[in-house]
């Protein structure tokens, strides 16, 4: 039978649409066999694997200040900890410490800085990977796992269809919050770094999408910056109508 394979990209609070996918695909009654993240779209996609209802989720982060939870590191290495993030994740997730014991089978990805190459997890201990996942370099201090030196997946892999393209039964849909808004100012210098950042990413998703049977892209994310958590409910429900919007679609690909 014919399942969903979901590669959620990163996107920053712009990753929060994820979780308006995850609740339609549920309302529609869509089956997904297995789940790909990486950085803002790793975090949806454990938190769902882990038994989490989407609109759940979305409560869990917009009631925490995630950046509040780091602490300065000030080290070679980057300018912030994740300990007190990896506290909070642990305690979410409560019981549910390794990948065998998701709901869904999922892969996250990560970038080992040293080999300049994406790594994949999909077994053993959850945390790490997931951590690893999100830590955008510079700002956060890269992770030690597996004896590699670990970041944000995105920056090699920002779109991971790969673990997804090997499985017969799965009908591969990429899940893409990251789109170029063709029409944006860049006032300041932080949004020079924005943009800069943005542009470099998107790049390594463009064979990506290709790949992909179905791409899930909703346009209204080109307002939104990638730092603009508080407007969390209004990028959910974004991903939330996309979705519905593109049911036909979606039970086409899975006759």
């Amino acid at each position: 039978m014919a399942q969903l394979g979901l590669a959620l990209s990163g996107g920053g609070a712009r990753g929060i649409a994820h979780l308006g996918v995850l609740a339609a695909l549920d309302e529609l009654q869509l089956p997904i066999g297995r789940l790909a993240g990486v950085s803002s779209g790793a975090i949806a996609s454990v938190f769902y694997a882990a038994g989490f209802p989407p609109r759940e989720i979305l409560r869990l982060l917009l009631g925490t200040n995630l950046f509040r939870l780091t602490r300065p590191a000030f080290s070679r290495f980057g300018l912030l900890h994740f300990d007190a993030v990896e506290q909070l994740l642990a305690r979410q997730l409560g019981s549910i410490t390794q990948f065998e014991q998701l709901s869904n089978p999922l892969t996250l990805v990560a970038t080992d800085l040293i080999a300049g190459e994406s790594v994949y997890f999909s077994t053993g201990p959850l945390l790490p990977p997931l951590l690893a996942s999100s830590a955008v370099p510079i700002i956060y201090r890269p992770v030690e796992y597996q004896g590699r030196q670990l970041v944000d997946g995105g920056l090699l892999n920002n779109l991971p269809v790969e673990p997804l393209l090997s499985q017969p039964d799965l009908r591969v849909v990429g899940v893409h919050c990251n789109p170029i808004n063709r029409e944006a100012r860049i006032p300041t210098f932080r949004r020079l770094i924005e943009r800069t950042l943005h542009l470099a990413i998107n790049a390594n998703t463009t064979a990506r999408k290709a790949q992909c049977q179905l791409l899930l892209e909703p346009p209204e994310l080109y307002h939104f910056r990638p730092l603009g958590y508080k407007r969390g409910p209004e990028l959910f429900d974004i991903g939330y109508r996309y979705t519905l919007s593109q049911a036909e679609a979606l039970h086409a690909l899975l006759a």
